[in-house]
């Protein structure tokens, strides 16, 4: 089985693809993020669903890259015979969703061979495949798969099969393309005009943006590419990652469904893009976000779907054996139902941030904040899930809390900035004056110089990281640097940074889990803001090595194993590394430098 980091992710801005170094297409959702797939091989076998093409002898590829600033992946073999190039993309979408390959003949005469298993929902359903000369075409239910290629195709053991030599200068494309079985087919799309558009689409879109030098820059760039392959075009919401059930833990069970918009990753991704001069995608998700969250305020969801449907039942899929065994393997996310408090300050700030990046202003976003802000007011001292999802009670989190001084924060301050907007800012002012005091008094541990998880309670988290970044402490003050402290001193495992200790939570889950690596940027962040910038920048250099060979991340890093975990690729790793990288190089990105701090506070 291959790696999760062995994968590589082509996108068309509304589904994601990931292919192994060995040349298998693993893993496919059509025609959106969160449709069934029908390569499900990443959870199973390859029963469930898989596109090879590779050398007939097999083996893992010698070397692969994505074509400059674009999503075009070259996969290159080395073999007794020859060497040969497959070009792996999917077209910014047309009318259908397609996925093209190109073999190219680079030296000697290589052997191919082509395997395509079709599976539909999630590698239960055996599609009937009728041959028509230059195309084959797979039919189940409201799924039609057609595949043109001009090499001969056969059936072989429920696959379609095709065995071919290639030499210098040969160029052999294959064409996949999905359409609703109820509809006329889509015409096939021409491979070679498609790469140059491809190509073209992706150049000029990384030209956008702020100019980004230095030693950072390809990583920032493959970051906020990353980050754009996630975003689902169509309504401009951005999914959490491309995949769903890949582990925490080999063999655990913390395996959920990231192929939705949380409003947490969505505004933080916002921030990237923000900070690197991505405006018209910002834009873009603040429409998404208008339209997700209207109606009641104490109604917001901490997730929506792509086209902003609430209801994300979850279920399992029991006939799939999971990642390595990892079971269960699940869809839709019962998460979706938790209260989690710390998600109306972040949508506050979103928006805050939006506003101040000069992103036109919309009376109805106005109203929209202050409906958020006024429930907000009376729901912030109630106990929630938190941050990380917690199944089990709920509690006073203390990150939750100080998100919601955020909210109360920002929107005092757009009142004071912005004399167009109307509010209650001194109200606002001191409810964040009354949060602010009751952080301290029951959040902030004295004796060990340290805020804590929840309120009197002796656990650490990594989120606590955030406090200098959002403006709640400066981030020179002690209890900052004491919490900075205790984080590294016992939240840390070969100086990356755990969320909380696993094995002290009643969060109601079993299993363990990696090292969530965008706590290791926030510590990167928490560090450089306190002036440790050399401590800093030696933690980031060391997060860069962790990405794959085509520089993507999954959600966490197991480090006994020197193995990528969890969902891929994933943007709460992505964000993270672009605004750190921003920050330590250029002094750019997020956080808020003129807090508002509770009157009589020794930081006032």
């Amino acid at each position: 089985m291959a790696r999760i980091e062995d994968y590589a992710l082509l996108g068309d801005l509304q589904t994601a693809a990931l292919v192994s170094t060995g040349g298998s297409i693993d893993w496919l959702c059509l025609p959106r993020f969160d449709s069934p797939a029908c390569f499900a091989a990443l959870l199973d076998t390859p029963d469930a669903g898989h596109w090879s093409l590779a050398p007939a002898a097999g083996g893992t590829c010698t070397r692969r890259r994505y074509v400059d600033d674009t999503v075009v992946l070259e996969t290159e073999w080395v073999t007794h015979d020859g060497t040969v190039r497959v070009i792996d993309f999917m077209p910014p979408r047309g009318h259908a969703p397609d996925v093209v390959r190109i073999v190219e003949g680079v030296h000697g005469a290589v052997a191919m061979h082509s395997d395509l298993k079709l599976r539909f929902e999630y590698g239960r359903v055996v599609p009937w495949v009728r041959h028509h000369g230059d195309r084959i075409e797979a039919l189940a239910g409201p799924n039609r798969v057609r595949l043109r290629t001009p090499v001969p195709t056969k059936g072989h053991e429920m696959s379609t099969v095709s065995d071919f030599t290639v030499r210098p200068g040969d160029r052999v494309p294959f064409v996949l393309t999905w359409s609703a079985s109820h509809l006329p087919s889509p015409k096939t799309v021409d491979a070679e005009h498609a790469l140059r558009d491809t190509l073209t689409f992706w150049t000029d879109w990384s030209k956008q943006g702020n100019p980004v030098r230095g030693p950072y820059r390809d990583a920032i760039k493959r970051s906020l590419i990353t980050l754009k392959a996630l975003t689902y075009e169509p309504t401009g919401g951005i999914v959490a990652a491309a995949t769903t059930s890949l582990p925490e833990q080999i063999g655990g069970g913390r395996n959920w469904d990231y192929r939705y918009c949380w409003l947490r990753d969505s505004t933080y991704t916002l921030q990237a893009l923000i900070s690197a001069g991505y405006l018209a995608e910002a834009k873009a998700w603040r429409e998404w976000l208008l339209r997700a969250v209207a109606g009641e305020p104490d109604d917001l969801k901490i997730m929506y779907a792509l086209d902003g449907t609430r209801y994300i039942p979850e279920a399992e899929l029991p006939w799939l054996a999971g990642y390595d065994n990892s079971q269960p393997v699940r869809t839709g996310n019962a998460a979706s139902d938790q209260l989690q408090l710390d998600v109306w300050g972040e949508t506050l700030d979103g928006l805050a941030l939006a506003r101040n990046a000069g992103i036109a202003r919309r009376d109805d976003a106005w109203d929209l904040q202050v409906a958020l802000m006024n429930h907000l007011e009376g729901a912030w001292d109630q106990p929630d899930n938190g941050l990380w999802e917690m199944r089990g009670a709920r509690r006073h989190f203390t990150h939750s809390k100080v998100m919601a001084w955020t909210g109360a924060n920002r929107m005092a301050s757009a009142v004071r900035a912005h004399p167009e907007l109307y509010g209650p800012a001194d109200r606002w002012e001191a409810l964040a004056g009354t949060i602010h005091a009751d952080v301290l008094a029951h959040g902030y541990d004295a004796d060990r110089n340290t805020f804590t998880q929840s309120y009197d309670a002796p656990g650490l988290d990594a989120a606590l990281l955030m406090i200098p970044r959002v403006g709640f402490l400066d981030p020179k003050d002690p209890r900052v640097l004491g919490t900075i402290t205790a984080i590294q001193n016992e939240l840390t495992e070969g100086g990356l940074v755990k969320r909380y200790n696993t094995s002290e939570s009643d969060d109601g889950l079993s299993g363990g889990e990696g090292l969530f690596l965008a706590c290791s940027f926030w510590l990167v962040d928490a560090l450089n803001l306190a002036g440790q910038k050399t401590e800093a920048t030696k933690l980031f250099e060391r997060l860069l090595t962790l990405r794959n060979d085509v520089g993507l991340l999954s959600e966490e890093w197991d480090p006994d194993t020197g193995r990528q975990l969890g969902n891929m690729p994933q943007a709460f790793s992505h964000f993270p590394l672009v605004t750190s990288a921003l920050q330590l190089h250029a002094g750019r990105g997020h956080h808020s430098s003129h807090p508002i701090t509770a009157p009589g506070d020794p930081a006032a």
